[in-house]
């Protein structure tokens, strides 16, 4: 049996001030290893080089009412180090801390939570325990 479908293919995020937005993303997504790899004017798409899904769709809101509040937005590192990395491109390209990056007994991962410029919580996460 092949690998299973993915469980998420792609996710839209509608940002308020789409440049500053886009910097933060683009920054912290980049300490990933996630790239811009789709740029038109209001919309950045963010995955893994060679491979479009799963990705992260930034769009500039058309109103007030679209502008994506109270999410909470996951991304998975490969190491302690990537999510230190994240942690530190966040709050330089503008992200607020939340939680500084250490070892969630909770969760069995290590992480780091930051808030997008519109207050959304941005995580950085390493299982380190099944």
């Amino acid at each position: 049996m092949g690998s299973p479908t993915p469980f998420i293919h792609h996710l839209g995020v509608f940002a308020s001030d789409f440049d500053r937005s886009e910097r933060f993303y683009t920054a912290t997504l980049e300490s990933l290893g996630i790239a811009a790899g789709y740029r038109a004017d209001g919309v950045a798409e963010y995955w893994h080089p060679g491979q479009d899904t799963p990705s992260v769709s930034l769009e500039r809101a058309d109103q007030a009412a679209t502008v994506t509040k109270g999410m909470h937005l996951a991304f998975a590192a490969g190491s302690r180090a990537a999510v230190d990395a994240f942690h530190a491109a966040a709050l330089t390209a503008g992200g607020v801390i939340r939680h500084a990056p250490r070892f969630w007994s909770e969760y069995r991962a290590y992480c780091a939570f930051v808030s997008d410029p519109d207050g959304n919580n941005v995580e950085a996460v390493h299982k380190e325990i099944p």
